[in-house]
């Protein structure tokens, strides 16, 4: 009921029938039954009139030996009976109808001789038909609301492909393009979303390019700066020179690296997840980290292959650092959705900073000590790795120590023909 659609829809139901059961009573009071005086009274004159005819002429009249057949009117005989004792006459009159269309009939019992036969027209109810009305009502209520659903979804259809437009939004942050089209102001608004996803577009990319030229450019007096600072005499002093000339080095190469995969458009594949983990553990394990797999459940995903083995092994590699070391596991939590698990030994991140955990340059250490090769873009990157597939990461304390790195992503559709599992 929250929706646009279904208030209006309920607006216009509410204010048709409003409108129709207004005018229904104002009809009805204007138009309404007549009163008995100008309904039966009318008919037990002249039923009485007929009476007395017949006693006193017993020829003038033609006399039926039973009263007419067919349906008994209970109601309206019973107002015709007290009609007439209102008037003095007490006569057990019947009004009955023989078959659908035909008449009614007040059969009039005259002494013992037999009953005159008076057809009738059909008497108004007598009162208010409420049960009438409310059928009415009903009836209108229905065809209102079929009315005005149908209204609504035409008047909220724009809004709608408007929504589905904007919900459509890639990992990238551009807006699709709009259609152009239907009402003028679903059109300029069309129009004015076009044209923020054109300067947004624009914007991101200058930022892009201007992140890779800074990266780029800094390599050159990054060299020169390493050439002079063999020449220092002092070891300790030529070591401390040497340390934050690489921090640069890899600072610049990380935001390169950033645009790439911002920018990249490597069309993804279907890839084994469960055998990249394994290729990607017995790799660091090769280069001394403690990386271990506690289960490889087979699954297939799609993404780039290049891209996601980079921030599978960022992950692994900043558990096995900062984390000491990693345990990873995959699965799937159900039928479209694989999980990979890394998860490690460390102290954690502070519950006020691990918001920030995929923030640029981001480090746990407010110090910002370099214990610890790296630029603080590894989590960065893989994250829009996995978004640009289709994926999430979430990152959560361990109940005891250390982190969980939790990767989500959808699973591929090829099938999987045999199973893959190692522990280490």
């Amino acid at each position: 009921m929250n929706t646009l659609r279904a208030k209006l829809a309920l607006l216009l139901v509410v204010a048709i029938v409003s409108v129709v059961g207004l005018l229904t009573g104002v009809m009805l009071y204007l138009l309404g039954p007549r009163p008995p005086q100008r309904t039966i009274e009318p008919v037990a004159e002249q039923v009485e009139m007929l009476a007395r005819l017949a006693k006193l002429d017993t020829n003038a009249i033609a006399l039926a030996p039973q009263p007419s057949p067919g349906r008994v009117y209970e109601n309206t005989t019973q107002r015709l009976r007290s009609a007439l004792a209102a008037r003095g006459t007490d006569l057990a009159v019947t009004v009955s109808r023989d078959g659908w269309g035909a008449s009614l009939v007040v059969s009039i019992p005259i002494d013992t001789r037999g009953w005159l036969l008076m057809p009738i027209s059909d008497l108004p109810p007598q009162g208010t038909p409420w049960n009438v009305l409310f059928k009415w009502l009903a009836l209108i209520t229905v065809g209102a609301t079929a009315v005005a659903v149908f209204a609504a979804h035409r008047m909220v259809q724009p809004l709608v492909l408007l929504e589905s437009t904007v919900a459509s939004v890639g990992p990238d942050a551009i807006l699709p393009h709009l259609p152009e089209r239907g009402p003028a102001e679903v059109r300029a608004t069309a129009r004015a979303l076009n044209s923020l996803s054109s300067r947004l577009r624009r914007a991101i990319e200058s930022r892009m390019r201007l992140v890779a030229a800074a990266g780029h450019d800094l390599r050159t007096p990054i060299t020169r700066m390493r050439l002079r600072a063999e020449f220092i005499e002092d070891e300790d002093e030529r070591e401390l020179w040497l340390n934050d000339l690489d921090e640069l080095e890899r600072i610049a190469d990380s935001a390169i690296l950033l645009v790439r995969e911002e920018s990249g458009k490597v069309p993804p594949e279907l890839i084994r997840l469960d055998e990249l983990v394994l290729s990607l553990a017995a790799e660091l394990r090769d280069q001394k980290f403690d990386v271990a797999i506690t289960a490889a459940q087979p699954v297939t995903v799609r993404a780039s292959r290049l891209a996601l083995s980079r921030a599978l092994r960022n992950l692994m590699i900043n558990a096995a650092t900062h984390g000491l070391r990693a345990r990873v596991s995959v699965d799937e939590t159900d039928g479209s959705t694989a999980r990979v698990t890394i998860e490690d030994e460390g102290p954690g991140i502070p519950l006020p900073l691990l918001g920030q955990v995929f923030e640029p340059f981001f480090r746990a250490d407010p110090s910002r000590r370099q214990t610890i090769p790296g630029a603080g873009l590894g989590l960065t990157i893989a994250r829009e790795i996995v978004q640009r597939a289709g994926g999430e990461i979430k990152i959560a304390n361990r109940a005891d120590c250390g982190l969980t790195q939790l990767i989500e992503l959808p699973k591929g559709e090829a099938a999987i023909d045999r199973p893959s599992s190692h522990s280490g």
